[in-house]
């Protein structure tokens, strides 16, 4: 005869298990795209390059384009250094070339637009390469402030609001709207042309074009020419470039590379070797077969070699509930006194007695546990039968 197939166990884990396991990162996930939603909300109503002449934001500056085509200045916006300079060759040195931003610039760039014809305004950048001599001396806080200068495009227009940083200009150039450290902008001429650096390119934008003398002064200072090359920032910038032109990626040595491919290849075989080290979820048979009987006896000697007759009259108290509490009709979590009404009605016995042999205190004896147990033995069988 051959002896019975020992149950087998599962290490699978339960939906309770996996949901602990995997609680912490759903949440961080969840709070990742909430706040990814939040900010694509509020960031996504300006968009535009700070003073962009074709960006109506607050911090374009549309508005300026818009009244210098109506004074008849075409304004030509343009997004690299070298058309820049093409648009100011076309124009027959009848040009103001205007630049707001300068780090999208290389140094090859900055040579080209050097070498362009016409004025300059440079507007809350400094560059030595467009504006020789002049230089930033301390950050100045922007508001709005007087000339106090000779300058005609800064007196006709009146208080603007300027600041960013003071400046320091060329022997002869006329400082205009000084703060603590220096004028906030310079203007000066240079191998015949005029050059004019402002500390702040905010009073050309549609937020302050239409506070104190904004309007004017940035009128005055670009419309003097019939044509504006207004140079602004790529839509789509260029790739990293080093001193001599190469890319961001042929400046990496080779060796990066191959370290980084070693890199890659390590933690692959290391996910690998760790994956084959947990294993998938298997089903083993258990080494023995254990027996309830024995299972029983044994953990009756364990109450016995602690006297632990409170637990184990407990244990058998429980278990006959479990066993009867369906019998009687009612639910599994019924009170003590349902219970007791009901054995009562059942068996015919005392409420009393009843209550005494379910819930009442555990045997002071070994002789009295076993009394107890061969009660509750009794009781459980009067329930059936009856």
């Amino acid at each position: 005869m051959s002896a019975p197939a020992a149950p087998s166990t599962s290490l699978a884990p339960t939906p309770g298990v996996v949901w602990r396991r995997w609680r912490g990162t759903l949440v961080v996930g969840l709070l990742v795209l909430f706040t990814a939603g939040v900010v694509a909300v509020f960031s996504g109503g300006d968009s535009g390059e700070a003073n962009d002449p074709a960006d109506s934001s607050l911090s374009g500056s549309l508005g300026l384009a818009r009244l210098l085509a109506q004074e008849g200045v075409r304004v030509e916006r343009v997004t690299s250094a070298a058309t820049a300079a093409a648009a100011a060759e076309a124009a027959g040195g009848d040009a103001l070339l205007l630049v707001t931003a300068l780090s999208y610039l290389t140094p090859g760039d900055l040579r080209t637009l050097a070498d362009a014809p016409g004025d300059r305004l440079l507007a809350g950048v400094v560059s030595p390469h467009l504006a020789p001599g002049v230089t930033a001396v301390d950050r100045a806080r922007p508001r709005s402030r007087e000339p106090e200068c000779a300058l005609p495009a800064a007196v006709k227009a009146g208080s603007a609001y300027l600041g960013g940083v003071a400046l320091d200009g060329p022997p002869g150039a006329i400082g205009c709207y000084p703060s603590a450290d220096g004028p906030t902008l310079v203007s000066y001429t240079h191998q015949g042309r005029r050059i004019t650096v402002a500390g702040g390119a905010e009073f050309l934008t549609n937020l302050r074009l239409a506070e104190d003398g904004n309007a004017a002064l940035a009128m005055n200072l670009t419309g003097a020419r019939s044509t504006v090359v207004w140079l602004t920032a790529p839509d789509e910038p260029p790739p990293l470039a080093g001193p001599s032109g190469r890319s961001f990626e042929e400046l990496i040595p080779a060796g990066v590379w191959w370290a980084a491919g070693q890199l890659a290849l390590a933690v692959a075989l290391l996910a690998l070797w760790r994956g084959r080290r947990l294993g998938p979820v298997v089903a083993e048979r258990l080494p023995v077969v254990v027996r309830a009987a024995e299972t029983v006896e044994g953990r009756g000697r364990l109450y016995r070699a602690g006297r632990a007759r409170d637990r184990a009259s407990a244990a058998l108290r429980a278990g006959l509930l479990d066993r009867i509490v369906p019998r009687l009709g009612l639910p599994p979590d019924s009170g003590r006194d349902a219970v007791i009404a009901a054995v009562t009605a059942r068996t015919g016995r005392d409420g009393h007695e009843v209550a005494a042999i379910l819930y009442g205190p555990p045997p002071a004896d070994d002789a009295g546990l076993v009394a107890l147990a061969s009660t509750l033995d009794t009781l459980e069988r009067q329930v059936k039968d009856s």
